[in-house]
């Protein structure tokens, strides 16, 4: 059984050393095919850095790498000189050492070349190098994390726009060097703007909401049932149930992303991860940065609503810098949120967003009641509850354990608007890892909560100084069950009242439809 290539970013590595390999050589076929400067965004731990180094091997000539790929067949395999550049080697504490990392970097792959540098300057260096490597075959260049001195600076909007300034200074060379090149490839986590980096850069194809690219990075279901079939069956026998019902599982827990809104990949470092440890947990989450987001959350007031409400376009990617962009904008680019649909305005499209899957869900939720709702740690302990009542089906139990955690928010923190409780109970199930949905179009209406365990669904109808008559009373008018009548054993109507004085719930009522 070939072993899991949890870490491990550089190809050779992966095919030299028994790793699985999940072949992803059609889609850069197609890339050398049909271009010359590309550009591609994704979350972080996505396969970018993977996808450099295939490419890397894959312009070395390394052909017997490339055995039983996609591509061994059909790629002429002749080395050409490789200008490899990561950023995320260069230092961003200050301007000037930024500036000598930069330097460095090429300084270096110059050695790596048998090429001595003589220029000091960042830019100059790269002019020379890459004139020097293309006296006698055109250059290759690769260039991972783009942007890392830019979103380590998110947060300081001045120094994030000096440093975007000496970037575009810095990749602008690779136009003014075109008949010197033979292939660019650049990645980072945030697509560009058309007056940031790469503002010069105008010949870059960027394929990263492109529907041919969308499954390049991330495992697609097809690939995840065919490269680990020993690992899904050893998983299956560990938790007791068939191979169906654990991809079944699998899917909910961590498939979900999409950069087209109509194809999905899962993330393959949860996967991996998963497979390793052959329990449900948020590898890929928790893996980030966690102390980062809380400050953006907190700093920007972050809910659930802001960040789904309103349909996005293609440009809404391009038009401001990161740190400048809105809050969804930033979090579909970080993984946080996806594309779950599109909708068509005319000839006008645009995409649906949410949260990839219960993993994002379940921990994002946790981290926006920390950060935008001021609880605390051990307040959070709560959320295990509110699992335990669902599991339970003790509803009265489940909405006890809502209030409290709802007593505990900071009196100051609170809105007089539904729509707050709304985005704020939504948030408080999401967290405890159910599969929760907020306002689901129905042919009458929208609900504002749709809670699914197992073979049950719970709709829930919320109502800011009225009544729980009124609110089940809503429900039962506009029919909000029908849909799920087929697909469930038990469905239950909850209509709950807010009392904004109180700040709390003050009147449920719950009804089982027969």
């Amino acid at each position: 059984m070939k072993k899991l290539p949890i870490g491990i970013q550089d190809y050779k590595e992966i095919i030299t050393e028994n790793y699985t390999y999940v072949d992803k050589t059609k889609y850069i076929y197609k890339m050398l095919n049909e271009g010359k400067f590309y550009f591609l965004s994704r979350p972080r731990r996505f396969g970018k850095s993977l996808t450099i180094s295939t490419l890397y091997y894959l312009f070395k000539g390394e052909k017997e790498l490339f055995k039983d790929t996609y591509i061994y067949d059909k790629w002429e395999f002749k080395e050409y000189p490789i200008i490899r550049i990561n950023i995320l080697d260069v230092a961003t504490d200050n301007e000037e050492r930024f500036k000598k990392s930069l330097t460095k970097i090429i300084k270096e792959e110059g050695m790596r070349n048998n090429i001595e540098i003589t220029e000091e300057d960042y830019k100059f260096a790269f002019n020379e190098l890459i004139i020097k490597l293309g006296q006698k075959e055109k250059v290759v260049i690769l260039v991972d994390e783009y942007e890392k001195p830019i979103l380590d600076n998110i947060n300081n909007k001045e120094k994030a726009e000096r440093y975007r300034e000496i970037l575009r200074d810095f990749y602008v060379t690779i136009k003014s060097k075109d008949e010197y090149i033979k292939f660019v490839f650049i990645t980072g986590i945030t697509k560009f703007t058309k007056t940031g980096v790469f503002s010069a850069l105008n010949n870059l194809n960027d394929i990263s909401l492109d529907t041919d690219y969308s499954q390049m990075l991330g495992y697609t279901q097809e690939e995840i049932e065919y490269y680990f079939v020993e690992y899904i069956e050893q998983t299956a026998k560990k938790f007791n149930i068939t191979k169906e019902q654990l991809l079944k599982e699998m899917k909910k827990y961590y498939n979900g992303f999409s950069f087209d809104g109509e194809h999905y990949v899962y993330n393959p470092f949860s996967i991996l991860k998963f497979f390793q440890k052959k329990e449900f947990q948020n590898y890929w989450f928790e893996s980030g940065s966690p102390s980062f987001l809380y400050e953006y959350i907190k700093g920007k007031k972050i809910e659930y609503d802001d960040l789904v409400k309103n349909t996005v376009s293609a440009m809404d990617f391009s038009t401001r810098e990161i740190e400048d962009a809105n809050a969804n904008i930033f979090f579909t680019q970080a993984g946080y949120l996806t594309f779950k649909g599109i909708k068509r305005y005319g000839l006008v499209k645009k995409y649906i967003l949410d949260y990839p899957n219960l993993e994002v869900k379940n921990s994002f939720s946790k981290l926006i009641l920390e950060a935008n709702y001021g609880l605390k740690e051990d307040e959070l302990e709560i959320v295990n509850e509110i699992y335990i009542k669902i599991a339970e089906n003790d509803i009265k139990g489940l909405i006890e354990e809502i209030k409290k955690i709802i007593s505990a928010i900071p009196y100051n923190l609170h809105k007089k608007e539904e729509k707050y409780y709304h985005s704020l109970i939504f948030t408080i199930i999401a967290s405890a890892g159910i599969d929760v949905k907020a306002e689901e179009l129905t042919n009458l209406g929208r609900i504002d909560l749709v809670l699914e365990y197992e073979d049950k669904i719970y709709i829930f109808e919320i109502k800011l100084d009225k009544s729980a008559t009124d609110a089940i009373s809503q429900i039962k008018e506009k029919k909000y069950y029908e849909k799920y009548i087929d697909n469930a054993n038990e469905i239950y109507l909850i209509g709950i009242n807010i009392n904004s004085e109180k700040r709390n719930i003050d009147d449920y009522i719950v009804e089982k439809v027969i």
